[in-house]
Formats: C-alpha cells, sequence, structure tokens
C-alpha cells in the first residue's frame, strides 16, 4: 500500500521572477527533503538545494534535515544576502548623522 501523502508548495524568487510548484510528497518528508524533490534545480541551475537556507511561511527553519512538514505548508528557499542587513543601518545612520551635523554648522 502506498504511503499517505501530503498537499505543499515550495518557492524560490529572484528580484526578477520567482516559482512556485505544487507538490505531493510522502508523509513525513522533512522541508530539506521536500527542496530536493521540488526539481527546482531545472528552472534555477544556480542553486545548491543541499545548502540553501529554508523556511516555512516567511520563518527561517534551524534544521531542516529534521523538520517534518505538514499538510499545506509552504517551504521557502532563500537566497543568500547580498549586503548584512545590520551593517546597512548603521550606515544608513552614519549618513543621517552626518547630515543633521551638516546641517548644525550652517
Amino acid at each position: 500500500m502506498d504511503k499517505p501523502s501530503i498537499a505543499i508548495e515550495v518557492v524560490y524568487a529572484l528580484a526578477e521572477r520567482q516559482k512556485l510548484l505544487r507538490l505531493s510528497v510522502p508523509t513525513g518528508t522533512t522541508v530539506r527533503e521536500a527542496a530536493l524533490r521540488s526539481g527546482m534545480q531545472q528552472f534555477f541551475p544556480e542553486l545548491d538545494l543541499s545548502q540553501a537556507p529554508l523556511g516555512i511561511f516567511g520563518k527561517a527553519v534551524g534544521k531542516p534535515e529534521e523538520r517534518v512538514l505538514e499538510e499545506g505548508e509552504r517551504v521557502e528557499i532563500y537566497r543568500p544576502l547580498i549586503a548584512d542587513p545590520k551593517e546597512v543601518r548603521k550606515q544608513r545612520a552614519a549618513k543621517a548623522k552626518a547630515r543633521e551635523e551638516g546641517e548644525e554648522s550652517s
């Protein structure tokens, strides 16, 4: 007898395009297994699904090899960050401070 299955989605997005795939996977499938089963690499050959950070509905999954999926969940494949958000905020604050100091001396 076939193992029961669940319906899930796997999604990946770049700035200019995205892909959402609906899959039926066996009950007990992990987040990482679902990403690997999705075939997303045929649409985005640069993807390394064995190492890519993964999440479910906007929340990162710390151990995708252990987290078992439930019916209807959406696995998200995350891109590496281009810039560290903390560093970007620091730079923005420094520029704002420099502008304020420049306005005060005028």
